[in-house]
């Protein structure tokens, strides 16, 4: 058996995430926020965990970010992208001329804006922990709406009142498996970082990006965050085309690691 941490409760895209890999005798280990994930595969609660990181509409999941940098030695073993489709679920005897507040995700509530102006104007819209556990809420309060999955109304014996309210046909998340340790190479991998550095000065982002450009490797992804010391104070996330094994992305980062304060390696993987 193979146990799993996911952001829960069951239902949620997360889940659905995990339920995409096909690991034969699953283990499910439900919790409620990002952190905690991250803490149940540290203490051995589960061999690896599972959490959105990325989505196409509203942009990166900062509470992985964060995790990843600050707060935890976990390295991403692999990536997994899904389309991102949601439902308006409802009370089995709801219509939605009933609806008096909606709940959800605050992430999927943004990646539905333009439907709920349209169909549901001026109706309030509040933020739960998680889809799932709006959904669960909607099937107990006549008049709540919940945006979350199909697989959670089915579940938790929801009414899908609406299906594909989302804005943006091409919606699409990704997600990151966590463990312990760097993938072997494959040929075809990406790497993340955090970079940490010394002093904030003119062209310093210059001068990490010329260590790139010298070792002809190329950046999917740059992002910068506050480091949580000042304010003013950030450091940047890369994600990069190639392996930490492969000779010239080894040569790029032990040139950085002269010139910033931490290099980072949040793992190295397949990419998708």
């Amino acid at each position: 058996m193979t146990s799993y941490a996911y952001l829960g409760p069951e239902g949620t895209h997360t889940h659905e995430a995990l339920l995409s890999l096909g690991i034969e005798d699953l283990v499910e280990v439900s919790r409620l926020t990002i952190p905690e994930v991250f803490v149940a595969v540290e203490r051995g609660k589960a061999e690896a965990g599972i959490v959105p990181i990325e989505n196409s509409v509203e942009g990166s999941v900062n509470a992985t970010l964060d995790a990843l940098a600050f707060d935890s030695d976990l390295e991403i073993q692999r990536e997994v992208v899904r389309d991102i489709h949601h439902a308006l679920c409802v009370s089995t005897d709801s219509r939605l001329e009933d609806i008096v507040e909606v709940v959800s995700h605050p992430q999927a509530s943004a990646q539905c804006r333009k439907w709920l102006a349209e169909n549901l104007p001026r109706i309030p819209v509040r933020a739960a922990n998680s889809t799932a556990e709006a959904v669960e809420q909607a099937g107990h309060q006549p008049g709540t709406a919940a945006i979350g999955t199909r697989l959670a109304a089915e579940r938790l014996g929801t009414k899908v009142l609406e299906d594909a309210i989302e804005d943006y046909a091409g919606n699409q998340t990704r997600f990151v498996v966590l463990g312990r340790g760097i993938n072997a190479r494959t040929g075809r991998d990406k790497t993340s970082l955090a970079l940490f550095m010394n002093v904030d000065r003119p062209g310093t982002l210059h001068m990490i990006l010329a260590e790139f450009t010298y070792a002809q490797i190329n950046l999917t992804k740059i992002q910068s965050r506050p480091t949580r010391k000042a304010l003013g104070d950030y450091m940047f996330f890369i994600d990069l085309a190639g392996h930490v094994e492969d000779d010239n992305v080894r040569l790029a980062l032990d040139c950085l690691r002269l010139k910033l304060r931490t290099v980072k390696v949040l793992g190295s993987y397949p990419r998708v």
